[in-house]
């Protein structure tokens, strides 16, 4: 049954049809654009009938596989269906889900990691190949057939104006409140005729509340109510608290010393336990009408949002618990006001991020101790999820933070490591380190004098002597050598926990 206060263009009424339906226009081979960002405002429907076609292909003997694309990660109903039938020959940019992820391990299925911020512009230049088609659900259509966009935008501009074929999803589960909230930028171009974008603020507007899309190319919309997946996040336990409490002490350090406003600068926070719980501790902090320019808004925010703590929030996507959710749909006519949601190649824009002087925080898997930062793979070949849009705010912010617990593995692994096994964000991106155990501001360090920060302040007990012993002795063994280095013990780091489960001294 088709809500009519969602679909309200009558001339594309013949276009209504089932997700079996829709995804006949999808054929083996093609590539395929998903909305997406975060378990938001993914298809709720189609990946589930693309499934159907995939067994039965398989079943005939026959192969069934497509190129997914997306904002970031999706939903088990997508990424991972579509994986545990071998329906996804190559993925990008960015994922989370377990089942894909065993898949790129094992080689079954090609994974491209790239920054978020550059995705619609290689799509543009064709590194890719073609876009076949694209599957974006949105929130309704109105009258004249603008497309009022879910609770992610991500890359479904590029999405619509690159695809052949577009499938739609009118979600009447999202809130009808979104309309009006979206600033969707229609004036990106390539080089050479590429201008300036206009904002200054995060709460500038650049373009207009809704996605367009050229009538004829809409071969398929598909009515659904169905909930976007939520992430509960974990409890704050006593290492996420002290990762806050040093976040927090280091920004107030930075007020005092002139080198940040009362206010602060924009916000800029990754996905998880942990940023979400730097968030919460902002409320307990002294700073007020603060903003964010972003790319996901967490529960923190909201929270922030509903105390007066934060007053605007730039962003292209929520990643909302259950709780949250609750929240954003009980509170939305307060903070539609306060929110926009724009297309991620703007909300991770390298020339407004460093404009803004945004102060990025961000997660990591480890860092070494000159600074180098591995936020993807484990123990260097095993990809975890991706990039994201870290590099795309490390590189430019004004502060550049990666936030971890100094072990993980109940202990048994060091998150401080004397090299990286992968390295994502060069020591040069890398301004301060922040663990439980306390704050490394690693800015105008030459190497060693780094090293020895993060080593004394972020490194755990259980691993700051054996951590030191190699500093020492790779100084001693590599007399003028700048940033000294014993590679065999280095790596012997990583192959100590394949052997024994640990990378504790014995």
């Amino acid at each position: 049954m088709t809500d009519q206060s969602r679909m309200r263009c009558q001339a594309l009424a013949d276009k209504v049809m089932s997700a079996e339906a829709a995804a006949a226009f999808i054929k083996p081979g093609d590539n395929v654009g998903m909305s997406g960002f975060t378990g938001a405002g993914y298809p709720k429907a189609v990946p589930g009938a693309l499934v159907d076609r995939v067994k039965a292909a398989t079943a005939r003997g026959e192969r069934f596989s497509m190129g997914v694309w997306t904002g970031a990660s999706t939903a088990p109903e997508l990424d991972g269906a579509l994986a545990k039938v071998d329906g996804i020959d190559l993925r990008m940019p960015y994922q989370s889900d377990p089942v894909t992820r065993a898949k790129i391990n094992a080689g079954q299925m090609d994974y491209l990691d790239v920054h978020l911020s550059h995705v619609a512009q290689m799509v543009w230049e064709g590194f890719f190949g073609h876009l076949d088609v694209a599957v974006v659900e949105v929130a309704g259509i109105t009258e004249d057939g603008s497309l009022i966009p879910s609770s992610s935008v991500g890359n479904n501009k590029t999405w619509l104006d690159q695809a052949d074929r577009v499938i739609l999803e009118v979600n009447s589960w999202q809130p009808a409140e979104l309309e009006g909230m979206h600033d969707i930028y229609y004036g990106t171009a390539l080089p050479p005729h590429r201008k300036p974008l206009q904002i200054v603020e995060p709460s500038d507007r650049i373009g207009i509340p809704y996605l367009q899309c050229p009538p004829e190319k809409i071969v398929a919309i598909v009515p659904t109510h169905a909930p976007d997946r939520n992430s509960a996040f974990k409890p704050m336990d006593s290492d996420s608290q002290l990762i806050a409490d040093n976040v927090l002490e280091f920004l107030t350090h930075e007020v005092k010393a002139g080198r940040l406003p009362a206010q602060l600068l924009p916000l800029q926070s990754g996905v998880g336990n942990v940023a979400n719980a730097v968030l919460n501790g902002l409320e307990a902090g002294p700073f007020r009408d603060l903003t964010a320019y972003t790319e996901v808004i967490q529960d923190g925010m909201l929270q922030l949002l509903r105390s007066g703590t934060l007053s605007m929030v730039s962003a292209t996507a929520f990643s909302l618990s259950d709780e949250g959710l609750v929240d954003l749909r009980a509170n939305i006519a307060d903070y539609r006001d306060r929110i926009i949601l724009r297309p991620q190649e703007i909300s991770n824009h390298p020339e407004v991020i460093r404009r803004l002087g945004c102060l990025a925080m961000n997660g990591m898997i480890e860092a070494d101790i000159y600074g180098n930062v591995n936020s993807t793979h484990v123990m260097g070949s095993s990809i975890q999820n991706g990039i994201g849009g870290s590099g795309d705010f490390a590189r430019n912010a004004w502060v550049s933070m990666f936030l971890t617990p100094s072990t993980a593995k109940n202990g048994a692994i060091s998150c401080i490591v004397p090299m990286a096994s992968h390295v994502d964000h060069t020591e040069h991106d890398v301004h301060v380190i922040v663990t439980e155990q306390g704050i490394a501001d690693l800015r105008g360090l030459p190497p060693r004098r780094r090293a020895q920060q993060i080593i004394d302040n972020c490194a755990h007990p259980d691993y700051r002597p054996a951590l030191q012993d190699y500093l020492d002795r790779s100084t001693a063994s590599n007399a003028g050598k700048h940033t000294p280095h014993m590679l065999d013990e280095a790596l012997s780091w990583h192959a100590r926990f394949l052997k024994t489960g640990t990378m504790a001294p014995a």
